[in-house]
């Protein structure tokens, strides 16, 4: 090796270097120099003098993930989870940029609480610039409460990923009204479609596990009427959707009509969704319970399938976190939600990629490529002259999921206590 001149560079050495921009799936050295990469290559001989080296071998260099939503517990519930607490979980799970929800307290429903959130996050990034950016979602409706919507054009100039409630909005012309004032100011839009008529107060997906474990149930057309009701607008008013969290079988066909008949929609599942199922609640652990609830093993492989074919494009976490408090109660009582940002990637590793039948860069699309795409955003890719935007893990390294190991301050999880495949080693952020 020749040393030259330089600072600031590090050296990942024999590193298998997965991007799904690129395609590209190799063994290499990569170099990165003043937070760009600059070379890749199969041996990389001439390195900057003082480059820090590490060693990539058994280990995978991925783009940064990209989370479409998840919860702040800040403002309003900071014993939940505090910004600061948020962002660190989502370094130490690969996350590069994280998309919340605007249902805090107060709402981000105000440019004056965009900028707010933006100078916390640049405030805590000050001592550590590895954390992920974040990617406020603006509220559509005033405190996201679905009955009267927001000043959308002042909203829309203050930087925002684009507008959601995280709510079902349960008034169809008013969804109407607001896709059609959104259309020209370019935005991302996301909506949940769930009908709390139908729903009523289920809390298991209905079906024959929500009867043997005599859980209320909550049909599937809860999902299905208000997505169906939802697309037709779509198709009126042409406004882009980006359809969230999708949970049944009847759901993922839906969204492979819509974009059979050119319908300009993007949609996700959670991680969850596709890991567990309603035939899992047997042990009425109130982390399971979620909204949408988990569906049945069949909407579980439908959504497995839909993800791998690219119907459903992406998987976010929806990171949801609660107290012990708060889900140390009966399962139907329980608060819906759980926390993921720390576990996704490692168990969504190894239950699809080590264990099951998709290709590493199938998840990295979904996790990473996909949605960028969906904000419109350019996607995170290891490429010669880009900004490093990517995280270095390694497969093999196990470790326990116990309170004192996660950086959340909340651990409403079903993996509490197990050990989980995949540790994350380090991450490169852009500035922002």
């Amino acid at each position: 090796m020749t040393a030259v001149p330089g600072t600031g560079a590090q050296l990942i050495q024999q590193v298998r270097v997965l991007d799904a921009v690129t395609q590209r799936d190799q063994v290499a050295d990569v170099l990165v120099q003043d937070g760009v990469v600059t070379e890749i290559a199969p041996s990389i001989t001439v390195i900057p003098a003082r480059a820090e080296m590490l060693d990539g071998q058994g280990k995978i260099l991925l783009p940064g993930l990209v989370d479409l939503y998840s919860h702040s517990g800040e403002p309003g519930h900071e014993p939940r989870e505090t910004l600061e607490s948020l962002l660190a979980a989502g370094q130490a799970g690969g996350f590069t940029r994280l998309g919340i929800l605007p249902n805090t307290e107060p709402a981000i429903d105000h440019p004056a609480m965009v900028e707010k959130l933006l100078a916390r996050r640049d405030s805590i990034a000050r001592t550590n610039a590895s954390l992920p950016h974040l990617y406020p979602w603006g509220a559509l409706t005033q405190g996201a409460q679905g009955q009267q919507m927001v000043e959308l054009v002042e909203l829309s100039e203050a930087p925002i990923a684009g507008f959601a409630d995280g709510r079902a909005i349960q008034n169809s012309l008013l969804v109407q009204r607001l896709l059609q004032y959104l259309r020209p100011l370019g935005k991302p839009v996301a909506l949940w479609s769930c009908d709390r008529t139908l729903r009523d107060s289920g809390v298991a997906r209905e079906g024959p596990f929500s009867l043997i474990y005599g859980l209320v149930g909550d049909p599937a057309s809860s999902e299905t009427a208000a997505l169906a009701a939802l697309l037709e607008c779509v198709a009126e008013v042409g406004t882009p959707v980006h359809l969230m969290r999708i949970s049944t079988g009847r759901g993922v066909e839906l969204v492979r009509q819509a974009k059979e008949r050119g319908l300009p929609v993007t949609a996700s599942t959670t991680w969850m969704h596709l890991l567990w199922s309603a035939k899992d609640l047997h042990s009425y652990d109130p982390n399971l319970r979620l909204s949408p609830p988990l569906g049945n093993p069949e909407d579980q492989a439908a959504l497995i399938e839909g993800v791998k074919a690219g119907v459903v494009d992406a998987i976010a976490i929806d990171h949801t976190p609660h107290t012990y408090e708060d889900k140390t109660v009966g399962f139907p009582s329980a608060p819906p939600g759980a926390i993921g940002l720390e576990l996704a990637l490692g168990i969504l590793w190894d239950r699809f990629v080590t264990q099951g039948d998709w290709s590493p860069l199938q998840l990295v699309q979904a996790l990473s490529t996909n949605p960028a795409a969906c904000w419109g955003q350019t996607p995170p890719t290891i490429q010669p002259q880009q900004p490093a935007e990517m995280i270095l893990f390694d497969p093999g390294a196990t470790w326990t999921v116990t309170p004192s190991t996660l950086c959340s301050l909340s651990a409403n999880t079903p993996w509490l206590g197990k050990a989980i495949p995949c540790r994350v080693l380090r991450t490169w952020v852009p500035p922002r």
